[in-house]
C-alpha cells in the first residue's frame, strides 16, 4: 500500500492497482503544492470523512473530472448530487458497503459537520472516521476529525486496523499529544501518520510531541511531508 500525504487531512492511497483519495482538500491548502492531474490519476472513489469545506475540498470537481464515485454518510452525499455529482455511495454510522476489491466502514468521530451554502449553514450529516479494507492488505483507519474517546478501543476491536490517519492539530481536533495517547491505549496500530497540523495558524506546527509520545511502542510514527509518498 502507497500512502501519499497530500496536505492537512488530505490523503491519495493506492493498493492492488486502485487509487482512492480521502478529504481531498487541494484549492485553498497552503501545504499543498502537487500536480492535480497526479493526484486524481486513475482514481475510482473519494471518501469524505465529513462535511467540513476542508475535507469536502474539490471533491465536486474532482468527481466530474474524473467519474469518480463519492463515498460518505448519506446527508452529504445526497447535497453533493445536487451540486451535480453523478455516482454517489450513501452510509452511516456502523455501516460497511463492498466497493469492488475493497470495502469501506464508518464509525464514530467526535466533531461537527456543516457546508456553507450561499452564506448559510447546511447541516450534511456527523462526522465520522473511515475504515478501508482491502483482501492482503492492512486496514486502513481514517478518523476524520475527532477527539480520543474509549470507544476507539471498540473500533480496534471489531475491525483491526493497522494503519492510522490521526489528526492531532489541536483546536479542532486532539492535540500530539492526546493524539498519541489514543494510537498508544486504543488502537494498537502498527503504523500512525499524523495530519490535520501545519496547514494553518492556530494548529500544531509539528509532529514532535506525537512521535515522541509513541516513542517505545510497537507503533512505528511516519511523518511524510505534503506531496510525499510512504509505502506501508
Amino acid at each position: 500500500m502507497r500512502i501519499t500525504w497530500l496536505g492537512h487531512a488530505a490523503f491519495r492511497v493506492e493498493f492492488d492497482g486502485k487509487a482512492v483519495l480521502f478529504d481531498p482538500f487541494l484549492s485553498g491548502n497552503p501545504s499543498f503544492n502537487g500536480n492535480r492531474a497526479a493526484v486524481s490519476a486513475g482514481v475510482s472513489h473519494i471518501l469524505i470523512t465529513h462535511g467540513h469545506g476542508d475535507h469536502v475540498g474539490d471533491t465536486i470537481e474532482l468527481a466530474k473530472e474524473t467519474g469518480a464515485t463519492v463515498v460518505s454518510n448519506a446527508d452529504l452525499v445526497t447535497f453533493l448530487a445536487s451540486k451535480g455529482v453523478e455516482k454517489v455511495e450513501p452510509m452511516n454510522t456502523g455501516g460497511t458497503i463492498d466497493l469492488g476489491g475493497f470495502s469501506v466502514t464508518m464509525v464514530r468521530a467526535d466533531h461537527s459537520a456543516s457546508l456553507i451554502d450561499n452564506g448559510m449553514s447546511i447541516a450534511v450529516g456527523n462526522a465520522n472516521g473511515l475504515i478501508l479494507k482491502a483482501p492482503g492488505q492492512p486496514a486502513l483507519y481514517h478518523l476524520g476529525d475527532t477527539d480520543i474517546f474509549s470507544d476507539m478501543a471498540l473500533i480496534a476491536e471489531l475491525h483491526e486496523p493497522k494503519i492510522g490517519l490521526v489528526p492531532i492539530g489541536d483546536r479542532y481536533t486532539m492535540s500530539p499529544k492526546v493524539g498519541a495517547l489514543a494510537v498508544k491505549r486504543y488502537l494498537n496500530l502498527d503504523v500512525a501518520i499524523p495530519c490535520h497540523y501545519a496547514t494553518f495558524p492556530g494548529l500544531a506546527s509539528n509532529a514532535d510531541v506525537f512521535v515522541e509520545g509513541l516513542a517505545g511502542t510497537k507503533t512505528k510514527v511516519l511523518t511524510p511531508k505534503p506531496g510525499e509518498a510512504v509505502e506501508v
